[in-house]
């Protein structure tokens, strides 16, 4: 097979890895500047806000593993192929110097045994960096049962690595995916957190939230400790960083972890840590328990971001749902909730409740809790703390730092609270001015179902960007 027939085959089966997304473009040069390919081309958001473009591609779609979710299981009758390691390293440099990327993500199949494949994946990965001097952003799939010396070995060469759970619990693991094992993922897991100076957490079960069944040992559970946490302070500016492993202040969100966590951008071994993912729609787990283990996975191992997939429907097998369609939605709204917790300070249990175990499809999860908790409303713009904002439906960081600053030289109007980036049409119902309402809300606030009915109503206009405000 030739080189184009491989990139087409080998690019189409990792774009079901949710790293980043594709752009779909497929223009041509027609006489201009620069090209635009859509095999294995994808788009990625950097940290000071710059879209990057990564060639996404797998070493090989054969497979030993059998997992009924994935297109390249060993069942699926689908064209196999596969690179040489010194084929895909000529294809990155080559990709490189014509402008069409500025990283890759390399992940595979198991080609034999876990171990075979990391070495073939971690000779790519130093090729480029050692003979090809490659310096571009370099994301590695660790394949789970690889061995801690691989493990550690790719975590030398690769700017990030990530180890995809997949599956939020053991039962569905062995009903679904039978080839892999707990300990094969948590194993790769707790050396990337170690390799990148944190110490993983053994959390204890509590009864406020559920356990997560998915588990290396029953001392190592990851499942939630947030209500053994007392609080620690709201201000920004009081948290100091720390070295990784050590305890944290009680009560902390994950919020609080990350910025009580030192980062080394420069640092030698795995610089941007490690992600993971969970596939959803494919097992029957609520989403209360799919957040649970996403907010454990920060705070126990150190994990920079928790993916969402939601699960495509890749042929009749009775291990899995018979779906329609990828439920989107329901993977949007996982998104936002995560961010509520990695951003706003929410801990999965406010999110989500045993009264309450799933996510709304037809309103975000903010509204959700907002008008779960309308006896803390309206929030007053010209006193409420950092945090007291960050509940209010529309306002996110950016603005609730804008509303602490501004109110400093003068008291607040509702209308001036627009211009400090306050999407109103969420935030007049929930916010006043020493007392003024944003908006004459008569009794709608005593009443929830019609609050919730005018949120519906405009709940496309109402989602706003993530990347913009952080504000929904």
């Amino acid at each position: 097979m030739d080189l184009a027939g491989k990139i087409s085959i080998l690019a189409d089966a990792a774009k079901y890895d949710a790293s980043c997304s594709t752009s779909g473009s497929a223009r041509s040069n027609k006489g201009g500047v620069g090209n635009a390919a859509v095999g294995g081309i994808c788009h990625a958001w950097s940290a000071d806000g710059r879209c990057v473009a990564l060639l996404k591609v797998l070493l090989s779609n054969a497979c030993a593993y059998d997992c009924a979710y994935c297109v390249n299981r060993r069942s699926n009758d689908v064209p196999r192929t596969g690179f040489e390691p010194e084929e895909l390293v000529r294809l990155v440099m080559d990709f490189y110097r014509r402008n069409y990327i500025e990283g890759a993500l390399l992940s595979s199949g198991v080609i034999g045994c876990p171990d075979a494949t990391m070495e073939r994946l971690i000779a790519v990965a130093k090729t480029l960096r050692v003979r090809e001097r490659f310096n571009g952003y370099l994301h590695l799939k660790a394949i789970p049962g690889a061995s801690e010396r691989l493990v550690l070995e790719a975590a030398r060469w690769a700017d990030r690595l990530s180890v995809n759970i997949e599956l939020p619990s053991a039962a569905s693991l062995r009903a679904v995916a039978s080839d892999k094992t707990p300990a094969a993922i948590f194993g790769p897991m707790r050396v990337l957190a170690r390799a990148g100076g944190f110490e993983p957490r053994r959390l204890p079960a509590t009864s406020a939230q559920p356990a997560v069944p998915l588990q290396d040992s029953p001392a190592e559970t990851p499942v939630s400790f947030h209500s053994q946490l007392p609080a620690v302070s709201h201000a920004v500016r009081d948290i100091r960083p720390m070295e990784g492993g050590a305890d944290l202040p009680a009560r902390a969100s994950v919020m609080d972890a990350r910025a009580l966590r030192r980062r080394d951008p420069g640092a030698a071994v795995l610089p941007a840590g490690q992600t993971t993912q969970m596939v959803v729609g494919a097992s029957p787990e609520s989403d209360l328990h799919i957040l649970t283990l996403a907010e454990n996975l920060y705070l126990a191992y150190d994990v920079r971001r928790v993916y969402y997939s939601a699960f495509v429907p890749t042929g009749g097998d009775s291990r899995v749902p018979a779906l329609a369609g990828p439920p989107l939605v329901r993977e949007h709204r996982l998104y936002q909730a995560d961010w509520l917790f990695r951003f706003y300070g929410y801990s999965a249990a406010e999110v989500l409740d045993p009264l309450h175990p799933n996510l709304d499809p037809s309103i975000d999860p903010k509204a959700a809790w907002a008008l779960r908790h309308l006896e803390r409303f309206p929030v007053d713009a010209n006193t409420a703390d950092y945090r007291e904002l960050l509940r209010v439906p529309g306002i996110g960081p950016r603005s609730a730092s804008r509303i602490v600053r501004a109110r400093r030289l003068a008291r607040l109007s509702p209308s001036a609270l627009k211009g400090l980036g306050v999407v109103m049409k969420r935030a007049r119902w929930f916010v006043s001015c020493s007392g003024t309402m944003a908006v004459d809300a008569g009794r709608v606030l005593d009443r929830p179902d019609a609050l919730a009915s005018l949120l519906r109503d405009g709940a496309d206009t109402l989602l706003e960007p993530l990347q913009l405000e952080f504000a929904f």
